[in-house]
Protein backbone atom coordinates (compact mmCIF):
# COMPACT_ATOMS: atom_id res chain seq x y z
CA UNK A 1 0.00 0.00 0.00
CA UNK A 2 2.59 2.51 0.86
CA UNK A 3 4.08 1.94 -2.75
CA UNK A 4 0.83 2.61 -4.05
CA UNK A 5 0.43 5.72 -2.22
CA UNK A 6 4.06 7.01 -3.29
CA UNK A 7 3.12 6.28 -6.89
CA UNK A 8 0.04 8.24 -7.36
CA UNK A 9 2.03 11.26 -5.47
CA UNK A 10 4.70 10.52 -8.10
CA UNK A 11 2.46 10.52 -10.78
CA UNK A 12 0.50 13.45 -9.36
CA UNK A 13 3.52 15.12 -9.15
CA UNK A 14 4.46 14.50 -13.07
CA UNK A 15 1.69 16.09 -13.88
CA UNK A 16 1.94 18.76 -12.29
CA UNK A 17 5.82 19.33 -14.19
CA UNK A 18 4.36 18.32 -17.52
CA UNK A 19 1.42 21.00 -17.08
CA UNK A 20 4.01 23.49 -15.85
CA UNK A 21 6.79 22.76 -18.68
CA UNK A 22 4.09 23.00 -20.78
CA UNK A 23 3.28 26.06 -20.03
CA UNK A 24 5.99 27.66 -20.02
CA UNK A 25 6.50 26.87 -23.82
CA UNK A 26 3.71 27.93 -24.62
CA UNK A 27 4.57 31.42 -23.06
CA UNK A 28 8.35 31.60 -24.65
CA UNK A 29 7.08 30.40 -27.99
CA UNK A 30 3.88 33.28 -27.66
CA UNK A 31 6.28 35.80 -26.25
CA UNK A 32 8.57 35.06 -29.10
CA UNK A 33 5.92 35.43 -31.77
CA UNK A 34 4.32 38.45 -30.49
CA UNK A 35 8.26 40.00 -30.96
CA UNK A 36 8.32 39.34 -34.39
CA UNK A 37 4.85 40.57 -35.24
CA UNK A 38 6.00 43.56 -33.20
CA UNK A 39 8.99 43.65 -35.72
CA UNK A 40 6.73 42.82 -38.83
CA UNK A 41 4.11 45.90 -37.83
CA UNK A 42 7.45 48.15 -37.34
CA UNK A 43 8.64 47.58 -41.31
CA UNK A 44 7.66 50.66 -43.66
CA UNK A 45 6.37 47.52 -46.75
CA UNK A 46 4.12 46.05 -43.68
CA UNK A 47 1.26 46.69 -46.06
CA UNK A 48 2.78 44.91 -48.93
CA UNK A 49 3.75 41.78 -46.67
CA UNK A 50 -0.09 41.78 -45.77
CA UNK A 51 -0.92 41.01 -48.86
CA UNK A 52 2.16 38.95 -50.04
CA UNK A 53 0.66 36.73 -47.05
CA UNK A 54 -3.00 37.09 -47.74
CA UNK A 55 -2.54 35.60 -51.64
CA UNK A 56 -0.12 32.88 -49.99
CA UNK A 57 -3.21 31.90 -48.06
CA UNK A 58 -5.23 32.10 -51.23
CA UNK A 59 -3.26 30.18 -52.87
CA UNK A 60 -2.78 27.38 -50.13
CA UNK A 61 -6.41 27.13 -49.54
CA UNK A 62 -7.14 26.84 -53.10
CA UNK A 63 -4.45 23.54 -53.36
CA UNK A 64 -5.86 22.51 -50.16
CA UNK A 65 -9.22 22.65 -51.82
CA UNK A 66 -8.52 20.96 -54.54
CA UNK A 67 -6.63 17.96 -53.55
CA UNK A 68 -9.24 16.76 -50.86
CA UNK A 69 -12.79 18.54 -52.30
CA UNK A 70 -12.85 16.82 -55.59
CA UNK A 71 -13.40 13.40 -55.99
CA UNK A 72 -10.93 11.70 -57.87
CA UNK A 73 -12.67 10.44 -61.64
CA UNK A 74 -15.00 7.22 -61.89
CA UNK A 75 -12.14 4.49 -62.55
CA UNK A 76 -15.33 3.48 -65.33
CA UNK A 77 -14.88 6.67 -67.08
CA UNK A 78 -11.09 6.84 -67.38
CA UNK A 79 -11.25 3.38 -69.05
CA UNK A 80 -14.12 4.31 -71.40
CA UNK A 81 -12.46 7.60 -72.30
CA UNK A 82 -8.85 5.53 -72.85
CA UNK A 83 -10.75 3.19 -75.10
CA UNK A 84 -12.59 6.16 -77.41
CA UNK A 85 -8.85 7.72 -77.66
CA UNK A 86 -7.64 4.11 -78.90
CA UNK A 87 -10.21 3.58 -81.42
CA UNK A 88 -9.77 7.36 -82.73
CA UNK A 89 -6.25 6.66 -83.06
CA UNK A 90 -6.82 3.56 -85.31
CA UNK A 91 -9.30 4.94 -87.33
CA UNK A 92 -7.29 8.10 -88.27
Amino acid sequence: MAREAGRRGGLDEQAVLLAAGLADLAVSTLGSALGTVRGLLRRSDAADLAAEAENELLARGRLVLDRYASAPPAHLEVLAQHALARRAAGNA
